[in-house]
């Protein structure tokens, strides 16, 4: 009888990951906000002059907007989370439910992974449709590592160490854009 409690114990905890089920990471819900700690991080750190922004509607709604500039080595804007502390090792990606402006952006994951003692960034892009909500899928497998800007293929991906949370613009196209996300989750299988 223990035994078989213990299976269906096991069972009912994974049943959200069987058949393609989505546990969400972000619903932009405002306590959830809150607690994420969504920050803007421009170009500027660099002497660029982009500037982003960032409201989360009482919709529930993030919205990530602004101007992408290349004046001054510039050309990128990103949100990120303050530190979190997540396990995703039993998914196979992420889905964002997006509204975008025909642009290609980058979600981002920082991990426990290091390079001369600076959290390693990984990424992976997805593609938007202008004006229409769609959902973007991210297999874990695309995301790559870099420092700065230098490619790290050595540095491997680990969803068990989240560590930080962002979307970023870097097309290298100057103007506005305009990003809405209603929600993150991860998926299991294809």
């Amino acid at each position: 009888m223990k035994f078989r409690n213990a299976v269906i114990a096991a069972v009912t905890a994974l049943l959200p990951l069987i058949a393609g089920a989505q546990q969400s990471v972000a619903e932009f819900a405002s306590g959830e906000s809150e607690k994420l700690d969504w920050r803007i991080v421009d170009d500027g750190v660099m002497g660029g002059l982009s500037n982003g922004k960032c409201e989360i509607g009482k919709d529930g709604m993030l919205r990530f907007f602004g101007t992408l500039s290349l004046e001054n080595n510039g050309g990128f804007s990103s949100l990120r989370t303050g530190n979190v502390n997540m396990d995703l090792s039993g998914a196979d990606g992420v889905v964002l439910r997006v509204k975008g402006d025909g642009r290609t952006y980058q979600l981002r994951f920082g991990t426990d992974a290091e390079h001369r003692g600076r959290e390693v960034s990984f990424q992976a892009g997805f593609q938007t449709t202008k004006g229409e909500w769609t959902e973007a899928k991210v297999p874990f497998t695309r995301f790559t590592g870099s420092w700065r800007g230098i490619r790290l293929p050595d540095k491997a991906f680990n969803p068990a160490k989240i560590r930080r949370l962002g979307l970023q613009l870097a097309d290298k196209k100057a103007g506005p854009f305009e990003l809405q996300v209603d929600w993150i989750r991860i998926y299991k299988g294809p």
